[in-house]
């Protein structure tokens, strides 16, 4: 039996073809620690998503096409994930092991911004990433109450805040830090303060996401994280009816203003179904208009997230419905986001150039 080489395994593995980024894995870099020991093999395949959908299918095939070079007895494929630092555009603010900044925003209040972005952090750190998440909603920081940590304090240690972590998440938010009862009465530069403050003096350590939880509209708060620090891409949370369509579209000209790429767009109590009658739609807010927007501008849809009381219940428990009812149409849903948002972060960090999203013609 001859002896197989490494540009063997290399050649064999370069049939195999990322279906996002479209080019094959060892050009891709994807191949790590490729050790050949007689007619043993071993490698990893290191992908840029731990979300990724493909990951069994690319294990079955690496395995196929090494075992049957010639000299080959054993394959083993390990596989794993490492997500890539985004670039952004500003670079005002360095924030040492913080990988990816995503911005949750939304054009209006009483969409569920902070409850998607908080399911959406616990939902990526159910997928294996290291996550934290920014409450910077000052004027309705509601992430503590959702995460069961709203009686907590931060600890400071070394003269930077030391993030509370719940449910596999670190977090920061002006409700840990200030009375409960207190007013948040803050003008531009004092927000401006607090942004940054929360992004240089809180060690946040060695992160693949930072969720940003935004106040809704588009003021003073997301124009600070647009300029202090490389934003990797912004989610916009809408509901079907027409008036919150109608502000999502101001929010998605600004951050094209303001040069952050649109992941997509969530559209959540996109409709109810009775628990008695689970054969039963109501589309109460109207139908189709997250997704028709996502259309009108050439950003991605991310998905709907039906109407529920699970979601509600979790919220008001101190615990995200990803984690309270795994099975419920709402935590599948927002599962799906998270693995979607890290795919297009993944596409956004391999992109040659950052492309801004910008309406259909």
């Amino acid at each position: 039996m001859s002896q197989v080489t490494e540009q063997a395994v290399l050649d064999a593995l370069k049939q195999i073809i990322d279906p996002d980024l479209r080019k094959d894995i060892v050009t891709l870099g994807f191949i790590k620690d490729l050790a050949i020991d007689g007619s043993n093999v071993s490698f990893r395949i290191v992908l840029t998503t731990p979300a990724c959908p493909v990951k069994e299918e690319m294990e079955t095939q690496a395995n196929e096409l090494v075992g049957k070079l010639e000299g080959v007895a054993s394959v083993k494929v390990t596989m794993d994930a490492e997500v890539p630092k985004g670039r952004g555009i500003a670079n005002n603010v360095a924030i040492p092991g913080v990988k990816n900044i995503i911005a949750v925003s939304s054009g209006k209040g009483g969409v569920g911004k902070s409850t998607v972005a908080v399911n959406l952090a616990v939902g990526l750190s159910k997928i294996g990433a290291k996550v934290g998440i920014m409450d910077a909603d000052v004027y309705g920081p509601n992430v503590p109450l959702m995460l069961g940590v709203q009686n907590h304090q931060p600890e400071v240690e070394n003269g930077q805040l030391k993030p509370i972590e719940a449910h596999g998440v670190k977090m920061i938010s002006m409700a840990v830090l200030a009375p409960h009862d207190k007013p948040m009465i803050l003008r531009g530069p004092m927000l401006h303060g607090v942004v940054r403050q929360f992004l240089t003096d809180v060690n946040w350590g060695e992160l693949d996401y930072l969720i940003v939880d935004m106040p809704p509209g588009t003021g003073d708060v997301q124009l600070s994280l647009a300029q202090l620090v490389p934003v990797q891409g912004a989610v916009l949370v809408t509901t079907p009816q027409n008036v919150s369509i109608a502000d999502v579209r101001r929010a998605l000209k600004m951050f094209e203003t303001v040069s952050v790429p649109v992941l997509g767009i969530i559209e959540n109590m996109s409709y109810f179904i009775p628990p008695d009658m689970p054969e039963k739609r109501y589309n109460i807010f109207g139908e189709g208009g997250g997704r028709k927007l996502a259309e009108e501008y050439n950003v991605p849809f991310l998905g709907e997230v039906p109407l529920g009381m699970e979601v509600r219940e979790a919220g008001d428990k101190g615990m995200p419905v990803v984690l309270a009812e795994p099975d419920s149409p709402q935590a599948i849903a927002f599962m799906k986001v998270a693995e979607e948002v890290a795919r297009r972060i993944s596409i956004e960090a391999m992109k040659p150039e950052l492309k801004i999203f910008t309406r259909a013609k």
